[in-house]
């Protein structure tokens, strides 16, 4: 079966769905991998390098996709794409089902089998699959890195001779992979962090990282899947209010809260960030889901007060090298879950390829889109 690797059309996505490690796998399994022609450019890549790790290279465009059997990829295929899919053509890749209407209906027109990686369970058996497991990691380390830059103090304790700095105050609201990261990297730039999370499982994973987690006096809301559930207004409301100390007296604010299918929760308001000293930086990882602060802008930095605000956009391809290389691997796993002796035959029996489907034999999933 042929297995292909289309570029990423979609503006600002510089991942690929390929390494030369997964092409190397694919190819073991019986696999023929077929790579477009620069693909790989924009994580650094190249042609030869997945040549050599057993890929044919090919030019782009429909006739590229009317020859697979499967696709790899990492933004939802455009329905041009999919237009160009053969019968029966196996994708897997980020589909954005919960906002991506005419991409559904596009595959589902075309006859594909389609899956999707923000529905990969998670369980044990499906953690090298679990791309938003991966590409939330890369996120949480670049926000770090975002405010360090953008901060104009130092993150560590420095003591010289002309006197001593005193460490950034790093704030963290949500304390999910991206969260954790986040705190992590801040800890080892040296700056003094807290973080707070609605769900109480958290509070040991944040001391756990060196961090000082916030306990406000609100009840818990764990969700399914170690995500967080909804807030009602009320609860939203009284915990601005609480959080509003700690985001008044922060350097650096990082949000990270997100729940899937969802808009992003309101964590801080206007007057809040407003409220923070001048010269403060607030990162806010949810700008494209609707934004955990108020006022900010995906891929924009606006200010707000003294405070500058920094929207999140395409984070994992502003570091796609290593984002390619976890992605790649997530998908590789989960197409070989599917693969026998040179077959990709998805054993719908199987609780991870059963909740991932989201198109089958040209059949949209009942539930599943907006």
């Amino acid at each position: 079966m042929k297995v292909v690797v289309p570029a990423e059309v979609r503006t600002g996505e510089k991942r690929v769905a390929a390494t030369p490690d997964t092409v190397t796998r694919l190819v073991r399994a019986g696999l023929d991998v077929v790579v477009e022609a620069g693909a790989g450019r924009h994580a650094h890549l190249s042609d030869d390098a997945l040549a050599e790790a057993g890929a044919s290279l090919a030019p782009g465009g429909a006739s590229l996709l009317a020859q697979a059997d499967a696709v790899l990829h990492v933004s939802p295929l455009s329905p041009d794409q999919a237009a160009a899919l053969p019968r029966g053509c196996i994708t897997v890749g980020f589909l954005a089902p919960s906002a991506n209407a005419d991409g559904l209906r596009a595959l589902a027109s075309a006859g594909a089998t389609s899956f999707s990686v923000e529905l990969v369970p998670r369980i044990s058996r499906a953690q090298s699959m679990d791309a938003l497991t991966s590409q939330a990691l890369v996120s949480g380390y670049r926000a770090a890195l975002v405010a360090a830059e953008r901060l104009p103090l130092f993150f560590p304790l420095l003591m010289t001779a002309a006197g001593t700095v005193p460490p950034a105050n790093v704030l963290v609201l949500g304390a999910g992979v991206a969260g954790l990261q986040a705190i992590a990297t801040a800890k080892r730039l040296g700056a003094v962090v807290e973080a707070y999370d609605v769900r109480e499982a958290s509070a040991d994973e944040v001391r756990s990282m060196g961090a000082k987690f916030v306990q406000l006096d609100l009840e818990a809301l764990e969700g399914s899947g170690g995500y967080a559930r909804e807030m009602g207004k009320d609860r939203a409301r009284r915990q601005q209010e609480l959080l509003a100390p700690y985001v008044a007296k922060a350097d650096a604010l990082i949000t990270t809260a997100a729940i899937p299918g969802r808009a992003a929760p309101l964590l801080v308001t206007r007057a809040m960030v407003e409220a923070m000293k001048p010269g403060s930086v607030v990162v806010d990882l949810a700008a494209e889901s609707g934004g955990n602060v108020e006022g900010s802008r995906p891929g924009e930095e606006v200010a707000i007060g003294g405070a500058t605000v920094w929207g999140a956009r395409d984070v994992p391809s502003q570091m796609p090298a290593d984002a390619s290389r976890l992605y790649a691997r997530n998908l590789c796993d989960l197409l070989l879950l599917m693969t026998s002796d040179g077959e990709v035959r998805p054993d719908w029996d199987d609780e991870i390829v059963a909740a991932s489907w989201v198109v089958r034999d040209g059949a949209l999933r009942e539930g599943v889109g907006p």
